[in-house]
């Protein structure tokens, strides 16, 4: 038996084959998993729980099933999907994971992160993501129609994409003092995170003590999962 690790799906009508790859997954690899661990923009964009859009509900019904053969199923917040709640549990069988979160894997603490907050360099990016994840607006932006809030969804990754183009690409990296903070807080020596579409597998040392952080990757070309077991951890594609 092994735990399964993926993030950043994107799902969206536009990308048709990504949400198909996900389905044969879930209904095949994922059921034999002792656990499935989503961290973070399973989908493109998540207006509320009270507009789903069509082409998302065969993954909720496949992840549905999933929960109900007994895996278990934890999704964490992504930047782009940060409006899931308790509809979406309930579609879904999944469970919300705050992030951070740390778990027991195999006997090794290990830290749970969507991974965005590690890329402080980008200040633009921290500023958007400290209002986003404000309740007050959040329930401002819900109280819209759901047409409104596609414009507006549509908008904010209008913006997003013209302003990536035009930063660095070590900007919207991890930053290695924000990383290391991360192994000091929460006293462990594995992390496992997503958010940069650079899967690796880093060794480090934080304070003379050897840690290692493991970078998912997203599913725009393959599928990308780490495998996790009691012999250890293994990352590449499906």
């Amino acid at each position: 038996m092994a735990t399964l690790f993926i993030s950043d799906l994107h799902l969206s009508g536009e990308r048709p084959a990504i949400a198909e790859q996900l389905l044969r997954f879930l209904q095949g690899p994922a059921r034999e998993a002792e656990a499935l661990y989503i961290l973070g923009d399973l989908f493109e964009a998540w207006i509320g729980d009270d507009a789903v859009a069509e082409e998302h509900r065969p993954v909720l019904a496949a992840l549905q099933a999933l929960s109900e053969t007994g895996v278990p199923i934890f999704v964490m917040h992504g930047n782009r999907d940060f409006l899931l709640g308790a509809g979406f549990e309930s579609m879904s069988g999944a469970r919300l994971l705050p992030d951070p979160t740390v778990i027991e894997l195999y006997g090794v603490p290990t830290l749970l992160m969507h991974g965005d907050t590690l890329c402080t360099d980008d200040k633009a990016y921290q500023q958007f993501r400290q209002m986003v994840r404000d309740p007050q607006w959040q329930a401002a932006l819900l109280a819209k129609t759901p047409a409104e809030r596609i414009a507006l969804a549509r908008e904010y990754r209008e913006m997003s994409a013209t302003q990536t183009a035009q930063k660095a690409e070590a900007i919207m990296d991890v930053n290695a003092e924000a990383v290391a903070a991360a192994f000091r807080e929460h006293e462990v020596t594995r992390l496992i995170h997503g958010h940069t579409h650079r899967p690796a597998v880093h060794e480090l040392e934080v304070d003379g003590r050897a840690v290692r952080r493991i970078v998912l990757g997203d599913w725009y070309e393959q599928g990308s999962v780490l495998t996790c077991t009691a012999e250890g951890c293994e990352l590449g594609p499906l």
